[in-house]
């Protein structure tokens, strides 16, 4: 009987390195092919501060392109796959699939300057200004929703300020020790 892949979510708030910390799990990994969420245009709440006055319901989220390409790189002989996920074990139809779920613990000021310098480098300060206006008005809230409930759900908190290959290398140790 074929032994299955250990499957690997990499969650953390927007700007928090997941996608960083994905493709470096990806390069030291053998055996692996990594699935990014952001790669995906899914059905979900359209007004996110909305979906937070309801409580925050992850099942909301039509994650179906999603699992059907998990489930073909299952059918492969892969030891690994990485997921650049940012709902950890909060949404049934993926929880079922993950052996290890990381949250990368990024201070929310670096999370934001990470967002600002890579979605804002072609943008006026009027953009960036605006982007500012809302993170405080409500968008931060967001942010504080993966704090209460994701990173709880974690299994591995990763500091989201050590180097990176440092926290690559604690990640790696927890899988190998998990394993």
């Amino acid at each position: 009987m074929r032994k299955l892949p250990v499957i690997i979510a990499v969650a953390a708030i927007s700007g928090g390195g997941k996608t960083t910390i994905a493709k470096q799990l990806n390069q030291k990994l053998e055996n692996v092919k990594t699935l990014y969420f952001d790669n995906y245009n899914f059905e979900g709440p359209d007004d996110i501060i909305n979906w937070l006055d309801r409580g925050a319901n992850y099942e909301e989220w039509n994650l179906a392109p999603l699992v059907k390409d998990l489930e073909i790189l299952l059918s492969e002989s892969l030891d690994y796959i990485v997921l650049d996920y940012p709902f950890a074990y909060k949404h049934t139809n993926m929880s079922k699939f993950i052996n290890i779920a990381v949250f990368i613990d990024t201070p929310l000021d670096i999370a934001m300057a990470r967002r600002i310098t890579r979605d804002f480098k072609n943008k006026s300060v009027d953009d960036i200004l605006s982007e500012m206006t809302n993170y405080t008005a409500q968008g931060r809230r967001g942010y504080l929703e993966m704090l209460k409930t994701i990173k709880p759900n974690s299994d591995i908190v990763i500091d989201g300020t050590l180097p990176l290959l440092e926290t690559v290398n604690k990640i790696l140790q927890s899988i190998n020790s998990s394993t």
